[in-house]
């Protein structure tokens, strides 16, 4: 059965066309990875079926009473709300269905003899609901979604307005597991979770007996989740069976062939138009020109897409820093509380180190507190002299208003337009991203410009934290490059094992500092 159908879709944004007359069909029970580079319109097709945009032409048909699960990253949580506030939300339905029992209980001593049997039946009907939406072990549900998140640990009594990003995420994603619909739409739902995580909303998917379509560019993930691909290029949608990695060898083979293909009709056009340009005006073979022109005129002609611009990531190096970059002595990081023992650690030049662990620990804290950003509890941190350091924050709190080009201009006045546009090809990006606002960008998008920036900087020591939230396959493979050929020294926060075990020198693991219980 057909949850949803999507029929004829095309859209566009001024005059850049996203979709051209596209169509797709989810089934029951599949699971969907939706991919594609960044920009071609993955967060877009998701907004358009769930009615947050008018697509230009086309329908959207969903089945009648079907449950929508959509984890938007921008949804806003009122303050004065618990996350288990939030997370009993799930399950309001079921609370409104309580409400409307218990009122029908008030009412029976004052009704007829057959209303109160109606109404015993109605009673009756919410009751199995409620026992088999297990209503009555909602607080045990909550917990146990919490406990696989991570958010226990940052206790479900806060309020969510002093939450991280990332942690409002987890908070958003935790509420929609538990709603259990019977479509889950997921974009990107990693891009905040650690290892362990990760591994438990895997472990999730691949026993939730609904569907759901998931935008990820976590390969490893997606390739043990899904088992149909739909890839986003070139204004079309295509449909392809198995996980990721076979996607990949399909789409290869018919690339070869349509290029094979493209080749040889171009020969064949460049005959026909050489034999029609030599006999078009001798008598004899006039009619054979004129019917090899009909053939060309009849012709289908293949189309090679454009190449996209490839991202070319190449740090700028400053001057030789010192040998010790940093070092801390009994440094104890945090806010209200301490969020680590103390540290004595220390960082030498060409250094490259990986920082990973749980979310919640202190991580972005401690680079924040090395950095000078953030006071420490207690102790100090001594920077090394001649450092020039290039800072990737994982959050940007405040959207700009400018143009792509005004972005990197007011960062680099010097430059000219030229060289502007240039630096944002080199990045990936097209010439009508370029000229677009920063804030109507995509996630990746939006990172390549800040990482545009970060490219044009010198540099001799680069702080990363969470590089590869949002990046597609191809940006995330050339960052890896850029980092392993960059002679500086790297400090960098990763969930991702398969991204920087091959490109570090030593990895920290800071839930060994952590004052937290796990």
């Amino acid at each position: 059965m057909s949850i949803l159908t999507v029929k004829d879709l095309s859209h566009g944004f001024g005059d850049r066309a996203i979709f051209d007359n596209v169509s797709f069909r989810l089934l029951k029970g599949e699971h969907i990875g939706l991919v594609g580079a960044n920009g071609e319109g993955k967060s877009t097709f998701m907004n358009i079926i769930t009615g947050q945009l008018e697509p230009d032409a086309g329908k959207v048909e969903w089945a009648k009473k079907v449950r929508v699960g959509y984890l938007d990253q921008h949804t806003v949580l009122k303050r004065g709300l618990t996350i288990r506030d939030v997370l009993k939300s799930a399950f309001q339905y079921l609370f409104d269905l309580e409400s409307e029992m218990n009122g029908m209980y008030e009412k029976m001593g004052d009704v007829t003899p057959e209303e109160l049997e109606k109404m015993l039946e109605e009673v009756g009907v919410i009751q199995d609901t409620l026992t088999n939406n297990d209503f009555y072990v909602i607080d045990a549900k909550v917990e146990e979604i919490a406990r696989g998140l991570g958010l226990e640990d940052i206790g479900l009594d806060r309020d969510v307005q002093d939450l991280s990003g990332g942690q409002r995420t987890k908070v958003l994603l935790a509420k929609l597991l538990l709603e259990k619909p019977d479509i889950l739409l997921l974009d990107e739902p990693t891009n905040y979770l650690d290892e362990q995580h990760i591994e438990w909303l895997k472990r999730y998917l691949l026993d939730y007996e609904n569907a759901f379509v998931l935008i990820s560019h976590d390969i490893p993930f997606l390739n043990s989740v899904v088992n149909l691909i739909y890839h986003m290029e070139n204004q079309e949608l295509n449909r392809y069976v198995g996980d990721y990695n076979h996607f990949l060898e399909v789409y290869e083979v018919k690339k070869q062939q349509l290029q094979a293909a493209y080749k040889k009709q171009q020969q064949e056009i460049s005959d026909l138009k050489d034999f029609v340009a030599r006999n078009k005006a001798r008598v004899s073979t006039r009619n054979m020109a004129m019917s090899r022109q009909k053939k060309l005129d009849k012709m289908d002609v293949i189309e090679l897409a454009a190449e996209k611009p490839k991202p070319e990531f190449r740090f700028k190096e400053g001057r030789t820093a010192n040998k010790v970059i940093f070092e801390t002595k009994d440094l104890v990081i945090g806010y209200d509380e301490p969020l680590s023992k103390p540290l004595n650690l220390r960082m030498e030049r060409g250094q490259k180190i990986a920082l990973f662990g749980a979310n919640g620990i202190g991580k972005t804290t401690l680079l924040k507190s090395i950095l000078g950003e953030n006071k420490p509890v207690s102790g100090e941190v001594e920077r090394g002299d001649y450092l020039e350091i290039g800072y990737f924050e994982q959050e940007v709190k405040n959207p700009s208003n400018r143009t792509c080009i005004e972005e990197i201009w007011q960062e680099f006045p010097s430059f000219t337009q030229y060289e502007v546009r240039a630096t944002l090809a080199k990045c990936g990006l097209t010439t009508k991203h370029i000229e677009s606002k920063v804030e109507v960008l995509s996630g990746g998008e939006k990172a390549k410009v800040r990482l545009c920036k970060l490219i044009n900087q010198e540099t001799n020591v680069l702080v990363l934290d969470e590089p590869t939230n949002h990046l597609d396959v191809e940006a995330k493979a050339e960052l890896k490059r850029a980092i392993k050929d960059y002679k500086g020294s790297v400090l960098l926060i990763c969930h991702e094992p398969e991204f920087y075990e091959d490109i570090v020198t030593d990895s920290w693991n800071c839930e060994s500092w952590t004052t937290k219980v796990f």
